[in-house]
């Protein structure tokens, strides 16, 4: 199991931080797609998926395959990832949301610095149409997305198989 603790605790400033966006692995910041799908994976808590779920969701964001794309934000200081945000385009315009935000997280020390709500701007500026998102309504960060005027307008249901 990879440390969660931040590698860098004593000289990691949680007021100075950088986001820095990656559309392509061209593009990624210094921190690879296993990184950051580790990064997720543990600071997701109970509210994330596995590992290969998460390296899907890059890869897509990537445009790994044709019609794929989107973006990756990622909140960093002093070589320690912060947090986390993903956003995949529908390519959908005007039946289904252009984006999903698909993962946001923040690592647990750093909770509480503003590091989501910045997040969550940038990635409001980064996207033109709208963006919908999947949130247990046990998830804290539920009442943040209800702040950025995010509203549950449909009941979801799924068929799994």
């Amino acid at each position: 199991m990879t440390d969660v603790r931040l590698k860098n605790s004593s000289q990691t400033d949680m007021k100075n931080y950088e986001i820095d966006i990656s559309r392509s692995d061209e593009h990624a910041s210094s921190f690879t797609r296993e990184a950051i799908a580790d990064f997720l994976f543990h600071h997701l808590d109970e509210y994330g998926d596995s590992k290969d779920a998460i390296l899907n969701c890059i890869g897509y964001a990537y445009g790994d395959k044709p019609g794929q794309s989107g973006f990756i934000l990622i909140a960093h200081s002093q070589g320690d990832i912060l947090g986390v945000a993903i956003v995949n385009n529908t390519n959908m315009k005007g039946y289904i949301p252009e984006h999903i935000l698909v993962y946001i997280a923040v690592h647990g020390e750093a909770r509480g610095a503003g590091i989501g709500k910045a997040l969550m701007e940038r990635t409001i500026e980064e996207t033109h149409g709208d963006i919908a998102l999947h949130v247990e309504p046990d998830n804290p960060a539920y009442h943040l997305y209800e702040k950025y005027g995010f509203n549950n307008k449909y009941l979801e249901m799924r068929l799994t198989r």
